[in-house]
């Protein structure tokens, strides 16, 4: 869960969940979202796939990223259980 709690913890990654809420991107669609290097984005994206926010599949010769739900659904359950 930490490796969760530091992905959330960045602006950068934030804006990236926002955009993959909407649709499933490539690494060069979400970059083109943003005005840092490539590099800071497949960073941005490493993390994120390590705290299992996003998932990716090979598409060709592109990666394809999407939103994992399940694992915000799992924390989400966790607080709520904090509150009893």
């Amino acid at each position: 869960m930490n490796l969760l709690f530091k992905a959330l913890n960045d602006d950068t990654r934030r804006q990236i969940l926002e955009l993959l809420k909407e649709d499933n991107l490539t690494a060069g669609q979400i970059a083109d979202a943003f005005n840092i290097s490539k590099p800071s984005i497949s960073h941005h994206l490493d993390i994120l796939k390590r705290a299992d926010l996003v998932t990716s599949e090979k598409k060709g010769q592109y990666v394809e990223y999407a939103i994992n739900t399940t694992i915000l659904e799992d924390v989400l359950q966790w607080i709520i259980t904090l509150k009893n």
